[in-house]
């Protein structure tokens, strides 16, 4: 275990509070106009699954648990979970759905993600920051619209929905933000 300051903790950290590990599943630093800042931290607990909220003052030190990140090849999903092998040693390691959440979405096979793991189990998936989709469906462009003043929703290929600007339409490749599935701009390619 390692003392780290309130203020760095970051989605996929694992803390100790109580005895127990716990997963960050968001942190959220909130400095109020008078007082201190805070650290809101929504975690799961890894022993049960169970949604625990923490709250640290930002210049208070918690414990972070050291965990083993590296760098996975998603394989598959199938009805036990989603499969993914390590590079090197060809190691192959399956993880259960609620620690994939709504990030299966955006799982293409052979795509490289970073699993961080704690004696064998998986405890939390990191994407890459930005994903290339391409755009299933869009609502028609509206006329007096502007490019700069108005987005219109998008239906991309992975099943989920954004928000683009009004010249991009169906089959179209744009690139995405991962953590929010906002748009960042049309794809290069």
């Amino acid at each position: 275990m390692v003392k780290v300051i309130a203020s760095s903790l970051r989605k996929g950290n694992v803390v100790e509070q109580d005895g127990a590990l716990h997963v960050v599943l968001t942190a959220e630093n909130v400095h109020p106009g008078k007082g201190n800042s805070i650290t809101n931290v929504n975690m799961r607990r890894i022993s049960d699954g169970v949604k625990v909220v923490g709250r640290w003052r930002t210049v208070e030190m918690v414990e972070k648990a050291d965990v083993d990140d590296r760098e996975y090849d998603y394989l598959y999903s199938d009805g036990e979970g989603h499969h993914f092998m390590e590079p090197v040693s060809f190691e192959q390691i399956t993880v259960r759905d609620d620690v994939i959440g709504d990030q299966a979405a955006y799982l293409t096979d052979g795509m490289k993600v970073h699993l961080k793991t704690f004696e064998g189990n998986a405890l939390s998936m990191e994407l890459p920051q930005r994903m290339t989709v391409e755009i299933a469906e869009t609502e028609p462009v509206v006329k007096g619209q502007t490019a700069s003043s108005s987005y219109k929703p998008a239906l991309l290929t992975n099943g989920l929905k954004c928000m683009v600007p009004p010249h991009i339409g169906p089959g179209i490749r744009i690139v995405i933000n991962t953590e929010d599935n906002s748009y960042v701009e049309r794809a290069k390619d």
